[in-house]
């Protein structure tokens, strides 16, 4: 049986509005998390979001993200969540680099 889409939410943080939580589909929000933890590593120089985008855009469910539809929005939600909970951080660098922490 099939959980109700509008039950299975999660709260996520905000690394850039600490204190700040909000609720977000599971599936997504853990497809796109493991993702993104899955190419990222763990020293610098990091990747790019661009780059980390393209490396993962192919570890995303296709029923969840048909042709990466809304990848965008969803790798900003879990990378500031994952910065928040300090499971990735940025390098201090231009553009932007994300390592594991």
């Amino acid at each position: 049986m099939m959980a109700n889409s509008k039950d299975d939410r999660i709260e996520i943080e905000n690394f850039t509005s600490p204190g700040r939580v909000y609720r977000v589909d599971r599936s997504k929000y853990e497809a796109m998390r493991d993702a993104l933890l899955a190419v990222l590593p763990t020293s610098g120089p990091g990747l790019s979001v661009a780059e980390a985008k393209a490396l993962l855009l192919p570890k995303l469910p296709q029923d969840l993200f048909p042709g990466g539809d809304k990848a965008g929005w969803w790798l900003k939600a879990a990378q500031l969540d994952l910065e928040a909970k300090g499971i990735i951080r940025r390098e201090a660098t231009k553009p932007l680099r994300l390592v594991k922490c």
